[in-house]
């Protein structure tokens, strides 16, 4: 199999992975839950970045961007991993129980599609929760004081935890609100507790 096919065939296994009821629960969890970290970590930089005195918004916007590149990396990093040993270890029952070597056979390919689903998603996750509430930063000095543009942010970040919790309360068969509900209320509480942190009351 020639280097392209073989890259064709990972596109065409990789694709179906993302239709694969299984993966996308693994995937889900980690989208979510790694996106509710990242979302949080936005909230204490915006609040922390404007009650610390930092002057502009490009100055947190690289805080953010560090931030990001740093959440997103380790939850790929850390998940490829994760899924590398489970994955082996899926394989090796299912090799045990057929008694038969199954490298490089459809079975291995789906694992390791999977695999890269998972790993995807658990990068996107934290780095959409810390990029999203970062915008209003973008335009602080044109539209917005530094001030406004750490209370749009946490708004946006408050936003995106309740939509997490509405995607998570609508698999679950939940009442979407109450589900919502729960995961914004993290937001407040969290910029309650930056808010009096020593320092933050000033």
């Amino acid at each position: 199999m020639s280097r392209l096919d073989r890259l064709t065939e990972e596109v065409r296994e990789t694709r179906a992975a993302f239709g694969d009821e299984e993966v996308m629960s693994i995937s889900r969890r980690y989208f979510v839950g790694n996106g509710f970290d990242g979302t949080m970590t936005s909230i204490g930089v915006a609040v922390s970045s404007y009650l610390s005195g930092v002057p502009d918004g490009a100055t947190v916007l690289m805080i953010i961007a560090g931030a990001a590149v740093g959440l997103g990396t380790s939850g790929i990093w850390s998940v490829w991993e994760i899924e590398r040993a489970e994955k082996q270890a899926e394989l090796k029952r299912i090799e045990d129980a057929m008694l038969q070597d199954l490298e490089k056979t459809e079975v291995e390919e789906r694992k390791h599609a999977g695999r890269r689903v998972n790993a995807f998603m658990s990068g996107l996750g934290p780095t959409l929760g810390i990029l999203i509430p970062a915008i209003p930063f973008a335009f602080e000095g044109v539209f917005f004081t530094m001030f406004q543009a750490a209370a749009i942010s946490v708004t946006l970040a408050t936003s995106l935890l309740f939509l997490f919790g509405v995607y998570m309360g609508s698999i679950s068969k939940q009442t979407w609100y109450k589900a919502g509900f729960r995961m914004g209320l993290a937001g407040v509480v969290v910029t309650v507790i930056n808010l009096f942190l020593p320092g933050g009351a000033q």
